[in-house]
């Protein structure tokens, strides 16, 4: 099962891009529980604590695409690491300056998310100039589904240690740092160097011109709200059952189900249109958040996590696929970043939506948001299939020859090319 995996990142740079975005990212992967932890340390409220940041949260979402389309108009290089130190400053601003006065917290916030650097987005334009056939890129995106799923998890085990080790303003500064060394050894590498987006052809909607793009945005909107509604249910569901610790080994199960998923999936090479493909795996996310509504005991209920998470990576695999063949020439940074956005959004909204769900009629009913989110998502795919079913123009790269990095040359395949 790890041969796959291991040939890629056996492939010149591929470990290297892989292992500095995914350390480039780790200030946006913890920036909640960061955030929450300085300002309650600071005498902050929690009111205050997640107003923060949601304000972090909605900067963020507005900045990855803006972001992504500089990306791919300039290159990585001229906008990724200005952006990384651009947004470790705001951070360090609001970790030096505390909570009060309210209106710089709130701007060194705000700044610190927007200017988020898309090096997520900037790693899966990458793949079609790095590896050798187009099967690999599409194993790349189901590994890079999979170790999102470990940054989950070792990110917290980060702050919380950073914290008892120092202090919570430690752990934000020392977070950023790292992260801006992540982009560095991103942007500072020849791939990155030498990418160029293709010519694009000018147009206020950039990616969004795209009716397929469209329409994976909208279907991810309610994956985001399906598993963004789980956190909810779940802390609801573990009051009375054990407490934190409960609400610990559910969430756990669910980055574990789909830490398996993702590297099941992304072990064999798979045949057909992935359009058919990603109607399957969400049918199947949205069937497996259904025996949750059983709230069994703690053990079961967990076993039921892990079952609900499984089917996630690889439909975040599969999805990453289809934007590379969606998006229009030009704009595939943009595109991958209205993806990252869409889903944060989706996660934000499905917080917001089950809160009073579970304040009405409890955990049982919490856990019916999900469920009915992942209809709405294979709904939309139905719905749309044919609209869904013709590319709008593949994201084709061109890359720099390694030899000679002002020599523009035609990538070895189209990532238009059908799977």
């Amino acid at each position: 099962m790890a041969v796959g995996y291991l040939e890629i990142l056996r492939t010149r740079h591929a470990a290297r891009l892989l292992a500095g975005t995914l350390v480039g990212r780790l200030p946006n992967i913890t920036a909640a529980m960061a955030v929450m932890l300085f300002v309650r340390a600071e005498g902050g409220s929690y009111s205050l604590a997640g107003a923060l940041v949601a304000v972090y949260g909605v900067a963020n979402a507005v900045g990855q695409p803006v972001l992504g389309r500089l990306v791919d108009l300039h290159g990585q290089p001229r906008v990724q690491l200005p952006a990384a130190l651009v947004s470790a400053l705001g951070m360090t601003g609001f970790a030096f300056t505390g909570v009060e006065p309210l209106v710089p917290a709130y701007l060194c916030v705000a700044v610190a998310g927007l200017f988020t650097p898309p090096l997520e987005g900037g790693l899966r334009a990458l793949w079609p100039s790095v590896l050798r056939k187009e099967d690999q890129v599409h194993r790349a995106y189901a590994m890079d589904a999979v170790a999102q799923e470990v940054m989950f998890t070792a990110g917290p085990l980060l702050v919380t240690l950073s914290v008892s080790l120092w202090s919570a303003r430690a752990a934000l500064v020392l977070l950023n740092v790292i992260g801006v060394l992540g982009a560095v050894s991103v942007v500072a590498s020849v791939p990155s160097r030498a990418w160029r987006s293709a010519p694009r052809e000018a147009h206020w909607l950039g990616a969004l011109r795209s009716p397929g793009l469209l329409v994976m945005l909208s279907a991810f909107l309610s994956v985001g709200i399906a598993l963004g509604s789980i956190t909810v249910a779940a802390a609801s569901y573990a009051d009375g059952r054990g407490g934190d610790a409960v609400y610990g080994w559910l969430m756990a199960g669910l980055g574990l189900g789909a830490l398996v998923g993702g590297t099941v999936y992304g072990a064999r090479q798979w045949s057909g249109a992935p359009e058919r493909r990603l109607r399957v795996l969400v049918a199947l996310l949205a069937v497996c958040y259904l025996p949750l509504m059983l709230v069994p005991g703690p053990v079961a209920m967990t076993a039921l996590a892990v079952l609900a998470g499984v089917f996630l990576a690889p439909c975040i695999a599969c999805a990453f696929v289809l934007v590379d063949r969606y998006a229009p020439r030009g704009t595939v940074t943009e595109a991958f970043s209205w993806l990252v956005t869409t889903f944060t959004v989706g996660t934000s909204v499905g917080t917001g939506l089950a809160g009073p769900v579970v304040e009405a009629g409890g955990a049982v009913r919490g856990f019916v948001v999900p469920g009915a989110a992942g209809g709405v998502a294979l709904l939309v795919l139905l719905v749309t299939g044919r609209v869904f079913a013709v590319p709008r123009g593949g994201a084709v790269v061109v890359v720099a020859s390694e030899n000679d990095p002002n020599r523009a040359v035609e990538p070895r395949f189209s990532s238009g090319d059908r799977a």
